[in-house]
């Protein structure tokens, strides 16, 4: 009975455990209590996830992300604050004051430790709030630009909602985006469109690796000062699609931080509201799904890569027969040393954590998944092929002949994609060179026939030159008389 116990106990534990794979601790700060109803059904969400949402203020003294050097939270959401105060970076200075910003417990120094340490974070944005400098100088680490009059938002003249935004055309419709290429998945996709009321533009750096625009503004779209009373802006801080409303950033440890430039999209009102576009046509908003979909990936709860069984060991390929059959085994599995010119086969097992569960991952066909072999550098770059697959998992292989070059070797997989968590994955080896033993016979080897031949001519001359001069020996003749003394 106790078993049947234990595992009730933990089937009920499963039931209660959020989706996300790295924890259901979720931290909200939030500035004014009274505007947390505005977000109930967004709440309500995350709780139906299995989230445990803690509300903090950022004035609340007692206030960490870390305890006994762990983390507290396992993600943040930083809601933009209404104050106005000293800078974060002087609170030691005046510690009575109000703080701008986030306040000294979530400083950017702070919160780039909590990335370091695998913590997720969803940054909210408003144009009704001025950005603070904290803010403005974390991104800018990040290698993501905001206006730098802090107050801009996002217009466009052909893509609004008639109904709440006919005079200022700040609520645009924007529709739930695409891939970013063929070969990067999409999470965020739908047939929707994305009610984005007073956003704030974004610019992305290029020379980083580590963003991706998730969603973009329309190409008649601008950024502006509404403080400033022009006929024209001559002169925006971007346009068109190079304006990114959602951006995000996955480090190399794969923790995500995402920056929504509009919080008010996630209000109650634009969860399943109804807009009017410029042409006439009433329509629903995806609001509500874009939420879910948005915090499903920057929380872990989807595109997350898991590695299972890597294994490596000899084969012996047969010729003429095609697919694994043509592959068997010889010695066992992960051995520490090769030799060169070996026959060797590759197998990793990957999976996808989709909300609450394993699956065998989705990589589009123009996407390789590559094993490298390398000393300093790739001796080869091979794709990995599909050959099984189970409920939960994909098995990639390769064979391939190892090189004619002895040292410290090391299988690679370094698999890098937008909006999915890194591999990397390294096993080293050593190769040596060929035993005294294990060289072919010289006869073995048809190029060396000719000085084989030439040996063995050589040797039969030799013999038959000494037979010929030992049967050749001259006559001698016998003494006629005896020597007198």
């Amino acid at each position: 009975m106790r078993w049947l116990f234990s595992f009730l106990l933990l089937a009920l534990l499963a039931l209660v455990e959020a989706s996300s794979r790295t924890g259901n601790r979720l931290l909200v700060v939030i500035e004014e209590a009274a505007e947390k109803g505005k977000y109930s059904k967004f709440w309500g969400d995350l709780e139906e996830r299995g989230f445990k949402l803690t509300f903090e203020s950022p004035k609340n003294d007692k206030l960490s992300l870390f305890q006994h050097g762990a983390r507290a939270y396992d993600h943040l959401i930083l809601l933009p604050g209404k104050a106005k105060g000293i800078n974060a970076s002087l609170c030691w200075a005046a510690p009575t004051k109000t703080f701008a910003g986030l306040g000294p417990a979530l400083t950017p120094k702070l919160l780039i430790e909590f990335i370091n340490n695998k913590g997720n974070i969803l940054l909210t944005l408003s144009a009704d709030s001025a950005t603070p400098t904290s803010v403005s100088s974390l991104l800018l680490e990040l290698d993501i630009q905001l206006p730098p009059d802090r107050t801009s938002l996002v217009v466009d003249h052909f893509n609004f909602d008639t109904l709440s935004a006919s005079e200022k055309h700040d609520v645009l419709l924007v529709p739930q985006p695409k891939a970013l290429r063929p070969d990067v998945r999409n999470f965020f996709g739908g047939d929707g469109v994305i009610a984005f009321p007073r956003g704030v533009a974004q610019e992305l750096g290029s020379a980083s690796p580590l963003l991706a625009p998730i969603l973009k503004a329309k190409a008649t779209s601008y950024s502006y000062n509404p403080k400033e009373e022009t006929e024209s802006v001559e002169d925006p801080f971007t346009i068109g699609e190079q304006i990114s409303l959602v951006s995000s950033m996955q480090a190399r440890n794969s923790a995500r931080f995402t920056v929504l430039g509009s919080i008010e999209a996630f209000e109650n009102k634009w969860f399943d509201a109804s807009v009017k576009s410029p042409e006439g046509q009433k329509i629903k908003t995806a609001n509500r799904e874009f939420a879910k979909q948005l915090t499903a990936w920057t929380f872990l709860e989807t595109g997350v890569l898991e590695v299972g069984r890597v294994e490596h060991h000899l084969s012996s390929v047969t010729q003429g027969v095609s697919g694994n059959d043509s592959i068997a085994q010889l010695g066992y599995l992960n051995p520490k040393i090769y030799r060169i010119k070996n026959d060797v086969t590759f197998n990793i097992e990957l999976s996808e954590y989709a909300h609450d569960r394993l699956c065998p991952p989705l990589l589009s066909s123009p996407d390789a998944l590559q094993l490298e072999f390398s000393m300093l550098s790739p001796f080869h770059r091979l794709p990995l092929h599909p050959v099984s697959q189970t409920p939960n998992s994909t098995i990639f292989s390769t064979t391939f002949t190892l090189p004619d070059q002895h040292g410290i070797f090391a299988f690679r997989v370094n698999y890098k994609r937008p909006f999915l968590t890194n591999v990397d994955v390294k096993e080293e080896v050593t190769v040596r060179h060929f035993a005294h033993d294990e060289y072919p016979r010289s006869w073995k080897i048809s190029g060396g026939w000719v000085w084989i031949a030439g040996i063995w001519v050589t040797i039969g001359g030799w013999v038959a030159f000494v037979g010929v001069w030992l049967y050749s020996e001259p006559a001698y003749e016998s003494a006629k008389g005896k020597k007198v003394q």
